[in-house]
C-alpha cells in the first residue's frame, strides 16, 4: 500500500505519518510508501526508509499530478491555509484551498485508480442561523471565506466519488485543542495557546470572552478519526460523503475551570482576557452544539472531557508535567 499525505509538515501531518509509521499497516495492508507534500520538509519524523518527503506547491497542477501518478491507495488531504490568514488573504485561502483542492481531485481522476481520498474540512462550513444542535443534514451558510472553500470542497469530493473517480470522505472537523508548537494565524488559535502557554509556564492573552463557546476534539481524537475514516467501507457512508466529527462543546471559563483542575491556580492565572473584534467577530460565526449522529453510528468518537484533553496534551508533549 502507498499514501499520500498532503499538508505532511503540519502538525496534524506529522502526528498521522508517525501513526502510520507505527502501525505499519492501514486497512489490513502492509504500507510500503508514505509520501508526505508540503510547501516545506516536515519537522521531527522519524528517519524511516518507507517515508519519501517532497516539497511543493498544490496549486501547480503539474507537481500534484506526479505525486497522483505513483497510485497511492489512499490520501489524506490535509494541506489548508488556515481560517484568520483565508480571511485576510482572500487570494491565498482560494488558491491553496480550493484550487489546491481541485488539483488533488483532477490528478486523482487521471490516474484512475479510484483512491480513498479522505478531506479535512471544519465545522466552519456551517454558519448563519442554525438550530440548536445542529444536524447531519444541516445546509451549508458559511460566514467566512475558510468555511466557503471548505464547503465548496466539500461538494468537489462528493461529486468525483459520484463519479467513480475517487472513494471520498470529508470530514469536518472541530477546532483542534490542545495544538502544540506555537500559535498560528489561524482564527483559533487562541484556544491552544490559553492552554498550552500556562502549562509551559508562559503568560497569554485571550483575545475573546470567557464565555465565548468553542467545539473542539484532542489531536488524539483527531488522528483516531483521520485513520479509522480510511477503513470504512464505501457502501456503509453511501451518497453523503461528509461527516461531522463527534466533539466537546465547552466556554473559555470552562476549560480555564477544566484547567485548574487538572493544574493549580496558579497556572490559570497566566491568562488574561482583552477582546480582539477582530476575532471575536470570526469566531462568533462558527456553530458550536452538533448532533454528529452519522459520524457517531460509524464509529468516531470524542473526547471524554475537558481534562482527558489537557492531561493528553501533558502525557504527549510536556513529558507528563507542566510548569509549577
Amino acid at each position: 500500500m502507498r499514501v499520500l499525505v498532503t499538508g505532511g509538515a503540519g502538525f496534524i501531518g506529522r502526528k498521522l505519518i508517525a501513526r502510520l509509521l507505527k502501525d505499519g499497516r492501514v486497512c489490513g495492508e502492509k504500507i510500503e510508501r508514505i509520501t508526505c507534500f508540503d510547501v516545506v520538509a516536515p519537522q521531527g519524523l522519524p528517519a524511516d526508509d518507507r517515508l519519501e518527503v517532497i516539497t511543493g506547491d498544490l496549486s501547480a497542477s503539474t507537481q500534484v499530478g506526479i505525486l497522483m501518478g505513483n497510485q497511492p491507495g489512499i490520501v489524506w488531504h490535509l494541506a489548508s491555509a488556515v481560517s484568520g490568514e483565508c480571511e485576510q488573504d482572500f487570494d491565498l485561502g482560494y488558491r491553496v484551498n480550493l484550487t489546491g483542492t481541485l488539483n488533488v481531485l483532477d490528478a486523482a481522476r487521471r490516474a484512475g485508480h479510484v483512491p480513498k481520498l479522505i478531506f479535512t474540512s471544519s465545522v466552519a462550513a456551517f454558519g448563519g442561523p442554525l438550530p440548536d444542535p445542529i444536524p447531519d443534514a444541516q445546509i451549508l451558510t458559511p460566514q467566512t471565506s475558510y468555511g466557503a472553500q471548505k464547503a465548496a470542497c466539500e461538494l468537489l469530493v462528493a461529486d468525483y466519488s459520484r463519479k467513480g473517480m475517487i472513494d471520498g470522505r470529508s470530514l469536518r472537523l472541530p477546532t483542534i485543542v490542545v495544538r502544540p508548537g506555537r500559535p498560528n494565524a489561524a482564527a483559533s488559535s487562541f484556544a491552544s495557546s490559553i492552554v498550552r502557554e500556562p502549562l509551559a509556564g508562559e503568560s497569554v492573552v485571550c483575545p475573546v470572552a470567557p464565555e465565548a463557546r468553542m467545539y473542539s476534539l484532542s489531536p488524539r481524537k483527531v488522528i483516531d478519526a483521520l485513520v479509522h475514516a480510511a477503513t470504512i467501507p464505501s457502501e456503509e457512508i453511501g451518497q453523503v460523503r461528509s461527516l461531522t466529527l463527534p466533539g466537546l462543546t465547552y466556554t473559555q471559563a470552562e476549560m480555564m475551570a477544566a484547567l485548574e483542575r487538572v493544574t493549580s491556580r496558579q497556572v490559570v492565572d497566566r491568562v488574561t482576557w482583552t477582546p480582539d473584534p477582530f476575532i471575536q467577530k470570526i469566531v462568533a460565526g462558527w456553530p458550536t452544539t452538533f448532533a454528529p449522529t452519522r459520524a457517531e453510528q460509524l464509529g468516531f468518537q470524542r473526547d471524554s472531557s475537558l481534562e482527558e484533553i489537557i492531561q493528553a496534551h501533558i502525557d504527549d508533549e510536556l513529558g507528563g508535567s507542566w510548569a509549577k
